[in-house]
């Protein structure tokens, strides 16, 4: 395989039949099927990224916003598998079956695992022509075990290439379920892929790269589907040395000189109207006890974000290479919003074992949370006072800096006010954007439903109403692409959102939100809210608009009843 002849070392793919490869003919795609390159970044929030008022130094996804277009009111669906199930097949999570998380409720919108009455982008794409390829974060099947049932895995999706994770997080020395293909690996026994030091978010990168140059030498006249699902910048805190020393000192004021200054830029850039309100700051810098530490987690975070900026600059390049950068749709967007989870935080209960061995390179890592040890034996240590970033730890940046992170928006990951469902959604196809468009913001809403559609737009491919004898339930998305060229999306109905009883509709200037907690069987009153007025969501008029707010839950309900969001998978226990 093509994939064996790349050596690489520092964390750099130095392949030895390069040179010889770029001397072949470029590939002769039809420039009327472009590739498409489909990044996902995990739990970051709305300001994380340069283009979208961070600080965190992105200079490659800050390249391709000035060359392309942003979005500034795009949607996910508020936690990691559901939005990637809805990513994938361009409808609701909860027609996909995972309309909560990866447990089997034994309800249509809750089974956890990927339906068979849907379809992944890829297994549309690889029936019309197209390479398909992915590396990273999987998450979309209950079924993870190395021997169990893998019809829902990549391979068996749509995929040709994969190299990744089937569960959701884990460690970035040593992943949890790391696979190529179907069979599980470890860093130590992976015989197509041997840096010096093992990063998961470079190796995703790396690994990108490999498969775009297999796909190159091996198929030159095809288009590709390369689908980049990063972990980064999900806990744990893991970072390299050398990236975490570039963000030394810049936290050290804590939340609220970071929240203004992202504040005030995302004003001078128009992603966000200058009338808008800053949401609360959820934490109180004064009365946090552990500040250094704190500081520190912040650090480790966006080293971890501007590595992976690093190694998308290293897909950007070979691209460059083969003059395939124009004739490639990118898209670059976010699973939710910060994570506010405490995964990490607290000190340990018990004592760290003490008669730990090194894991043997064929031996699986088997726990996501707590981990036991690293590959050389080392108790994995947490809580404050562990300083972040190594193997050897495993810590959450809070509920603090998950705040930061979604600036200017309320809440975080989990729920569906807009710092939990607001994500960057970067567009760069020099090809097929309008010219004048280039460095522009799109302020028409979209969402994740619409990737699938926008996909099959551009590369002239149908969708299909049945695949091997089994009738495929119709998108819900609508394409993008008029939004390319400047015009209207003409979108027919609402958006919507359900995630743990966390419930809203955007239509039009309006948007319903409501929490809810299935825990207390608790469901919060509906909130209601100008979208062109408050978009932050700070000035609630259920009271001054009650007829909309009984126009706007009538869809909503209508609209969970259809789409097997009802009935509730937890009616036990709120009732």
């Amino acid at each position: 395989m093509y994939l064996k002849s790349h050596v690489i070392k520092t964390g750099l793919v130095i392949s030895l039949l390069y040179l010889a490869d770029l001397v072949q003919a470029e590939p002769s795609m039809d420039e009327g099927r472009p590739n498409i390159l489909l990044i996902m970044s995990d739990d970051m929030g709305f300001s994380d990224i340069g283009c979208y008022g961070g600080e965190i130094d992105t200079p490659n996804l800050d390249r391709l916003a000035k060359n392309g277009l942003r979005f500034s009111q795009f949607y996910n669906a508020a936690r990691c598998c559901p939005t990637r199930a809805s990513l994938l097949t361009g409808v609701y999570q909860h027609q996909t079956g995972i309309g909560l998380m990866l447990g089997n409720r034994n309800l249509p919108g809750y089974s956890g695992d990927l339906g068979k009455n849907v379809l992944t982008i890829a297994e549309v794409l690889v029936k019309n022509g197209y390479g398909t390829y992915m590396t990273g974060k999987w998450h979309v099947t209950r079924f993870t075990r190395p021997q169990g049932p893998k019809e829902n895995w990549p391979l068996q999706r749509g995929f040709e290439e994969f190299y990744g994770i089937i569960k959701g997080a884990g460690s970035f020395y040593d992943p949890v379920t790391l696979c190529r293909g179907n069979t599980y690996i470890t860093p130590d026994n992976d015989p197509e892929y041997k840096p010096e030091v093992f990063y998961f978010t470079d190796a995703i990168n790396d690994n990108a790269v490999m498969y775009l140059r297999q796909h190159f030498n091996e198929s030159p006249d095809k288009p590709f589907f390369l689908y980049l699902a990063h972990t980064a910048a999900h806990w744990p805190m893991h970072a390299l040395p050398e990236d975490i020393a570039r963000y030394e000192g810049k936290y050290d004021g804590g939340f609220e000189p970071i929240r203004k200054a992202r504040f005030e830029r995302l004003k001078q850039i128009g992603l966000i109207d200058p009338s808008w309100a800053l949401s609360a700051q959820s934490v109180n810098w004064e009365k946090v006890k552990h500040k250094s530490w704190d500081i520190r987690n912040m650090e480790v975070y966006a080293a971890m974000v501007d590595r992976m900026d690093q190694g998308i600059g290293k897909i950007i390049r070979e691209l460059e290479v083969r003059e395939q950068l124009d004739n490639t749709l990118i898209f670059y967007l976010q699973d939710n919003g910060g994570c506010a989870e405490g995964y990490g935080r607290n000190s340990p209960k018990e004592p760290y074992p003490t008669d730990l061995k090194p894991m043997r390179p064929d031996e699986l890592q088997t726990r996501t949370w707590p981990p036991m040890q690293t590959r050389d034996g080392k108790p994995v240590r947490h809580g404050p006072g562990v300083v972040a970033g190594p193997a050897d730890t495993f810590i959450g940046y809070g509920q603090g800096w998950a705040n930061v992170s979604n600036t200017p928006f309320r809440e975080y990951k989990h729920f569906v006010h807009e710092g939990g469902i607001a994500t960057p959604l970067i567009v760069h196809w020099p090809q097929g954007l309008d010219g004048a468009r280039k460095g522009e913001l799109e302020h028409q809403p979209g969402h994740l439903i619409d990737i699938m559609a926008t996909c099959l737009d551009v590369a002239g491919v149908p969708y299909p109403e049945d695949y091997g004898g089994r009738d495929i339930l119709p998108l819900e998305g609508i394409s993008l692409v008029p939004a390319f060229q400047g015009k209207p999306l003409n979108r027919k109905d609402a958006l919507y959102f359900e995630h743990h009883l966390n419930s809203a509709i955007r239509d039009g200037k309006w948007k319903l939100v409501r929490k809810g907690s299935p825990r207390d069987g608790k469901i919060h009153p509906w909130e209601l809210y100008d979208m062109e007025a408050d978009r932050t969501e700070t000035n609630d008029l259920a009271t001054n608009y009650p007829e909309k707010v009984s126009e706007l839950k009538a869809k909503w309900e209508a609209w969970a009843k259809r789409t097997n969001v009802l009935p509730w998978p937890f009616e036990a226990e709120i009732n």
